[in-house]
């Protein structure tokens, strides 16, 4: 790489956190209607900044949400085009009280960056701009071509860009998707994730009578719909950890004995896993480890139950109704909606019939996954051994980006995960944080991606 674009990269960093912490103090929560005019103030901040980065054809792109803020350079004809994505919104801070340091004021302590979307996805995304900063500033060109998508919803499902990159295909034609929205295994070992489990989410509600009862007075006459919930949800899973609902494992991919050598060879600790998780023991499907489980096995989970009288002190009643959240994740090769109608039917075939039933389908995504032998996967390798001097490790994650599913399905190019955040990062809790050496060793890789992409048309 051009001597002068790593010199620039290492002698701009204070400017790079800077600029970082401007992008940070805007308050872009995609779920709250009280920061809508934020979001579309951060969407114009980064096509502002993108332009100024030498981006060229830059625009805010409305939707029938939050704007989709678009760039692109195409001036490398025959060279591959990358099409970075990444996320301008972020989660809401509840609870406030919780925060170290106020949540819109990046904060560095120990040479790490607290912040609302320090990390999950600013910080991440901050990173390809400032690599095509340097690239562009220093040498006029680019070893590529690049297109640059930035959405303001991805934190409430991405309702609306399925159907922007479907109206969009011409503009967002690529030969890879490079994302970095996901952590590296751990703080200073950097990682490509070549898979992501997807997810089927769904709402349950019961109802056994109009209003709460006196349960001294109807108790033993008609059926708590707390309690049938609770008998409905222990026949989802056996002691084993096993999902019983009839043909959930059809589909699923095997992990291959090489995989499960790999992931042996991980520096993982379940000792001082559990430990950090303050749980009293670690717990899942039979047969499988905790990597294995959280990586590459699917899940049934209790996301959040609401039933009767839940206040201090006493009050018997028998409750109207009662409700659960519901989440599967999936792996490669299950489709969250076959999973959605098996379990819809498990769940009506388990509900007795002194209560009704309502089962709502909330959101879902598929599972994805690449093969490691993929050439694209190859030169992000040899680019992170470049930024990070270190050869990265490879791994899958427990959670779900849906939107890499849509891009392999309607824009038929792979996907490329740049994870840089760490497994801490704290990503939608209270002090959220961006390790800085990975921030600055992340420009520095991704101006070297640019260069080892490239050489795939060599």
């Amino acid at each position: 790489m051009n001597p002068a674009v790593v010199d620039s990269i290492l002698t701009s960093r204070s400017r790079y956190l800077d600029e970082l912490t401007r992008f940070i103090a805007i308050p872009s929560v995609s779920a709250l209607p009280e920061h809508a005019a934020d979001t579309r103030a951060c969407a114009g901040w980064l096509a502002d900044h993108m332009t100024a980065v030498g981006l060229q054809n830059v625009r805010v792109i409305d939707t029938p949400g939050h704007p989709v803020v678009y760039g692109d350079w195409l001036n490398a004809p025959g060279a591959p085009t990358v099409l970075f994505y990444g996320h301008y919104d972020v989660q809401p801070v509840d609870p406030l009280d919780q925060w170290v340091s106020p949540p819109f004021e990046a904060t560095v302590r120990d040479n790490e960056l607290f912040a609302r979307g320090a990390t999950d996805d600013k910080g991440q995304l901050f990173v390809h701009l400032k690599a095509l900063e340097a690239h562009l500033s220093k040498t006029g060109t680019l070893p590529i071509n690049a297109r640059v998508i930035l959405e303001g919803e991805e934190e409430i499902g991405s309702p609306n860009l399925d159907q922007f990159i479907r109206d969009h295909k011409a503009e967002l034609a690529c030969d890879v998707v490079v994302v970095s929205d996901s952590p590296m295994f751990e703080k200073g070992v950097p990682s490509i994730c070549y898979g992501l489990r997807g997810l089927s989410y769904f709402q349950i509600d019961l109802r056994g009578s109009t209003t709460d009862l006196h349960s001294g007075s109807f108790g033993g006459a008609v059926a708590n719909p707390a309690f049938v919930l609770a008998q409905m949800l222990a026949q989802m899973k056996d002691r084993g950890g096993h999902v019983k609902i009839p043909g959930f494992y059809d589909d699923v991919r095997e992990l291959t004995e090489r995989e499960r050598e790999e992931f042996k060879r991980l520096p993982f600790n379940e000792k001082q896993y559990r430990k950090n998780l303050g749980a009293p023991r670690l717990h899942g499907e039979t047969g499988y480890s905790t990597l294995e489980r959280t990586w590459a096995r699917p899940t049934f989970e209790v996301n959040g139950l609401l039933s009767g009288f839940t206040g201090e002190g006493s009050k018997t009643v028998i409750p109207a109704t009662a409700m659960a959240k519901i989440s599967m994740r999936l792996v490669p090769d299950q489709d969250p909606d076959k999973i959605a109608g098996l379990f819809e039917a498990y769940v009506k075939k388990v509900a007795p019939k002194s209560v009704d039933l309502k089962v709502t389908r909330m959101h879902g995504g598929k599972p994805w996954m690449t093969g490691l032998d993929n050439p694209y996967v190859q030169a992000a390798a040899r680019a992170i051994e470049l930024g990070f001097n270190r050869a990265p490790v490879y791994t899958r994650e427990g959670g779900s980006i849906p939107i890499v599913a849509t891009f392999q399905t309607e824009l038929n190019a792979p996907t490329v995960l740049f994870g840089l955040g760490t497994p801490d990062e704290n990503a939608h809790a209270p002090n959220e944080k961006l390790d800085l050496d990975h921030f600055y060793g992340g420009i520095l890789a991704s101006a070297y991606l640019y260069e080892e992409i490239a050489k795939t048309r060599g």
